[in-house]
């Protein structure tokens, strides 16, 4: 991790090594010194606003950076990975939920990167025969149960821990980009996932892969939408805190809805999501921001 968004803190019982993936010769001594045998890839800017103030940016850490790695794992041997990509690969899906042979068609640089990546990875497991598993996250969102680890982003991007600092009185009030959206009540919809469920499906994918099993992509959701108001009224029933919201212009390529149909990843790896509660995964959320209201206090 290069900790431009990421904390120490954040890391329990695993060896951190600090540097940054754009940095081939970083990336070569990695696999040098360290006896790896398989790779998780988490490192992305995932903002879709800030994608499309400033795509270079976005293209040059999601894109570039992962063909270092894959470079780097080429060179070492190593040919096993799992890459965290995104719903945003679907762009304005045309059906509900959405299946993961769906077609592909971002509306934002930020999935355009993610998607390039998943080309990518599609040509290398032909060419070198490093196999991945593509896992598109729908929304991560709650914290670890134990309360230890929980989301501390500089600027906050993510729906849950902003309505939340509207509650711990860090913020004034929650802005809601477009109340015109084809919804129930105007506003987008979203699949939200906890995130230990999230990490449990990492696992089960590293397992298939270490099985010689084929390369392949799994979505990973709920199933079920929520709209950004039913996010900010279960934000309030588990606070206990009055919550202001203020209605806002859409924000450029936000699709409407985005559901997940995650059966594949069910009927195949066993996956069963155990924080399947919108209720339960704020309420993780809510745990760990209330005991730590400057997050991990380490910037």
């Amino acid at each position: 991790d290069n900790l431009e968004k990421g904390h120490k803190g954040a890391v329990l019982g695993g060896k951190l090594i600090v540097g940054d993936l754009r940095d081939m010769d970083f990336v070569r001594s990695v696999f040098k010194n360290n006896n790896i045998e398989s790779v998780i890839h988490f490192a992305a800017y995932i903002e879709v606003g800030e994608s499309v103030a400033d795509p270079l940016k976005y293209y040059n850490n999601n894109v570039v950076a992962t063909l270092n790695l894959l470079t780097g794992m080429k060179e070492a041997g190593v040919d096993k990975i799992v890459f965290s990509s995104t719903a945003a690969t679907y762009g304005e899906p045309e059906n509900i939920p959405i299946q993961e042979e769906d077609k592909t068609f971002p509306t934002n640089p930020y999935g355009e990167t993610k998607l390039a990546v998943e080309k990518a990875l599609k040509w290398a497991d032909r060419a070198y025969g490093i196999k991945h598993i593509i896992l598109r996250y729908f929304n991560a969102s709650g914290a670890h149960e134990s309360g230890k680890i929980g989301e501390d982003h500089n600027p906050e991007s993510h729906l849950v821990p902003l309505v939340i600092q509207v509650a711990l009185g860090k913020r004034e009030s929650i802005k809601i980009f477009g109340n015109d959206y084809n919804t129930p009540d105007g506003t987008c919809v979203r699949d939200y996932i906890h995130v230990s469920d999230l990490a449990q499906a990492h696992v089960l994918a590293l397992k298939k892969l270490r099985n010689k099993g084929e390369s392949d992509i799994y979505n990973l959701g709920n199933g079920k939408g929520f709209s950004v108001k039913e996010v900010i009224d279960v934000v309030r029933k588990i606070t206990g805190h009055p919550i202001e919201a203020v209605d806002s212009p859409r924000r450029p390529g936000d699709p409407a809805v985005l559901v997940a149909s995650s059966e594949k990843i069910k009927r195949e790896l066993g996956w069963v999501p155990k924080m399947n509660d919108l209720e339960k995964i704020v309420e993780t959320a809510w745990n760990w921001h209330k005991n730590n209201i400057n997050g991990y206090n380490d910037k």
